[in-house]
């Protein structure tokens, strides 16, 4: 594991803070299968379209559901994704750029979700696992390595979200759709443009997530 994750800190942390978020909600519900409604943690975090435009401070549960998870097995899935894919995009775009990103990509999900699943409540690190993934093609692309495995890799998680139920379409593509945005800065070589990017990218989609509130 400390090999997969050298040079990259940040992915570190991150994982840490989904796990993290996970035993607490688990703790307080006594289940490791039905944490988001049965905890207080996982229920102040969750996304729902009428919590977020209701509550005082709801549009933050577009930030916070990026890190709680429904069941043990969601939770492994991600982050096991998050270890691999994300180590590899923050060794190749820094650190700073690459939370950026992750939290563009978190945004941009949940602003999907907002925008098109209002009343489907959702968690989980999927959506920046999305952007992460495109960033990652962009990556193979921009270093002219072969394109085979990370295009499998996002065509058959698209598949996969296609094909089960339950699963947030829209927090997927939400989140593929910011990374495929974001490709071109993050994979610049000068280091000013992959932080700029990612701090617009981050800025526009925390702007998409407001619309609910608005319309």
């Amino acid at each position: 594991m400390n090999r997969v994750l050298y040079g990259a800190p940040a992915t570190a942390v991150i994982a840490a803070l989904c796990v993290g978020a996970f035993l607490v909600a688990a703790l307080d519900a006594h289940s490791l299968v039905d944490v988001i409604w049965s905890s207080r943690a996982g229920t102040s975090t969750v996304l729902w379209g009428p919590f977020v435009v209701d509550e005082r401070f709801g549009w933050f549960r577009a930030l916070t559901s990026g890190f709680m998870h429904l069941d043990i097995t969601h939770l492994t899935v991600n982050v096991l994704m998050l270890v691999v894919v994300g180590a590899a995009v923050e060794r190749a775009v820094g650190t700073g750029p690459f939370v950026l990103a992750y939290l563009a990509g978190v945004l941009g999900g949940s602003a999907a979700v907002l925008l098109f699943g209002f009343e489907e409540p959702t968690a989980g690190a999927s959506g920046a696992l999305y952007a992460l993934m495109a960033l990652l093609v962009a990556i193979a692309a921009r270093s002219h390595t072969d394109l085979r495995a990370p295009l499998v890799l996002v065509g058959g998680n698209l598949v996969f979200t296609l094909i089960t139920p339950n699963v947030s379409l829209w927090g997927h593509l939400g989140g593929l759709i910011a990374g495929t945005l974001m490709a071109g800065p993050l994979t610049s070589r000068d280091a000013r443009v992959r932080w700029g990017g990612g701090a617009t990218a981050v800025a526009v989609a925390a702007a998409a997530t407001t619309v609910p509130f608005w319309t």
